[in-house]
């Protein structure tokens, strides 16, 4: 938790720096001084981009280097590959097939130790791309779940999925920041002189948070959208039956995890959405969705 939390200062210090030259940049060459507390809306919409382009593409940079420190993650070098073990060894040659069947350099492999049956790609260009998988998937998982694992992960890979995120979030929150300035502009400008500060930045904070709300929908239907087409680019590569069948046998698991069984709780393979509301900020697709798109894939 320490290295997560300074992992977090560390990029938040480097967003910081970024803005702060960026803005300095655009005063001392460019003349543009920018007005946050009055209605000039391009000085307003130029703040809203720089700071939440600052944040997306350092996010999107260091993406990789976070990883590597966030979880006790152990690589597998090409010479490591004769000693792998065989589950270990089926990761490694899924990333390998893939990579030279799409014509891009090899991704680094990871695997990392965790009570999760999960995995992970994260990247900042197809040709420096990491793919990490738990031990614990590694343990419960035979050779066609593994290979279907690591080819969706592989598939948000080739499809540029991580950078169209970036984009779309960039996008989003610029303009919640933008709207958020705007309308607390316009109340602070209507209070008293001597409540104008504190209107605003009450006014402004609130704003930011329900803009976020009404935004964080679209970002995640574009994920749950992503992630069917994960899922499709792995079924070329995976029988699509095996798939299904595992999506099915996840569904089991989930029903079992229950408050009362922590140790399947943690597994966090639950997708049962409980109420609408759940699906608008979902990231994945429930498994009956991901099973029925399956099932209407022709390949």
């Amino acid at each position: 938790m320490f290295k997560r939390v300074m992992l977090f200062l560390i990029m938040n210090i480097a967003v910081i720096i970024l803005i702060s030259v960026i803005f300095a940049i655009l005063e001392h060459f460019f003349w543009i001084r920018l007005d946050l507390y009055g209605q000039n809306y391009v000085s307003i919409w130029i703040y809203a981009a720089i700071i939440w382009f600052s944040w997306s593409f350092i996010s999107l940079f260091i993406a990789k280097w976070v990883a590597k420190r966030a979880y006790n993650i152990v690589p597998i070098s090409k010479e490591d590959v004769l000693s792998l073990g065989i589950k270990e060894k089926i990761v490694w040659d899924t990333v390998y097939e893939l990579a030279e069947k799409s014509h891009i350099d090899m991704p680094e492999v990871w695997i990392y130790n965790s009570p999760e049956p999960n995995a992970f790609a994260t990247w900042r260009s197809k040709n420096s791309s990491l793919i990490a998988v738990s031990t614990w998937l590694l343990d419960i998982m035979d050779k066609w779940a593994i290979e279907w694992v690591v080819a969706h992960e592989m598939s948000h890979v080739l499809n540029g999925d991580m950078v169209t995120m970036t984009l779309l979030q960039w996008i989003l929150n610029t303009f919640v920041v933008f709207f958020a300035r705007i309308v607390a502009n316009f109340i602070a400008s209507r209070s008293d002189e001597w409540l104008s500060w504190i209107a605003y930045m009450w006014v402004y904070t609130l704003l930011e948070i329900v803009f976020w709300l009404l935004a964080t929908p679209i970002a995640m239907a574009f994920s749950r959208h992503r992630e069917y087409k994960a899922d499709e680019g792995s079924a070329r590569f995976v029988w699509k039956e095996k798939m299904i069948a595992w999506l099915e046998a996840l569904k089991k698991m989930q029903n079992f995890a229950s408050k009362d069984n922590s140790e399947l709780a943690t597994m966090k393979i639950s997708t049962k959405w409980r109420s609408w509301i759940f699906k608008l900020y979902s990231s994945h697709p429930d498994l009956d969705d991901r099973i029925k798109a399956l099932e209407d894939l022709r390949i």
